[in-house]
């Protein structure tokens, strides 16, 4: 006797076939949001009001020294100066916070805030 699927078993396969489209399409749209100008202007307002005071060029910026440090000035210390910075990077140092840098909850800088953040920084040199 052949057993049909049932409801939870479609749920499941339904679930894991979005799960799939989701991930291929995911890094596209990152890419679009990240070359969309206006989005990256945006996001230079966004840098300004909440990054720029730990990671802005000059003396007395912490998150700036602590980059130099860490690449030895084979990178720029200035986030605003680097063209290597991917999207994922620059959402992991928000969200979680990497490398000693606090992380920044929703209810800090809102997930379009961080999408206009991201969307500068990696828009940087590429236009």
């Amino acid at each position: 006797m052949t057993r049909k699927p049932g409801m939870r078993t479609r749920l499941w396969q339904c679930a894991a076939a979005w799960l799939l489209g989701l991930a291929a399409v995911g890094p596209a749209f990152a890419a679009n949001r990240a070359a969309d100008p206006n989005l990256a202007r945006q996001g230079k307002a966004e840098f300004d009001h909440h990054c720029e005071s730990c990671h802005g060029a000059g003396p007395g910026h912490p998150g700036t020294q602590a980059l130099r440090v860490k690449y030895q000035d084979s990178k720029p210390g200035v986030l605003e100066e680097r063209t290597d910075l991917s999207p994922a990077l620059v959402q992991r140092a928000i969200r979680p916070g990497i490398d000693g840098m606090p992380s920044f909850s929703k209810s800090e800088i809102s997930d379009a805030q961080m999408a206009a953040i991201v969307a500068y920084l990696t828009h940087l040199g590429k236009s």
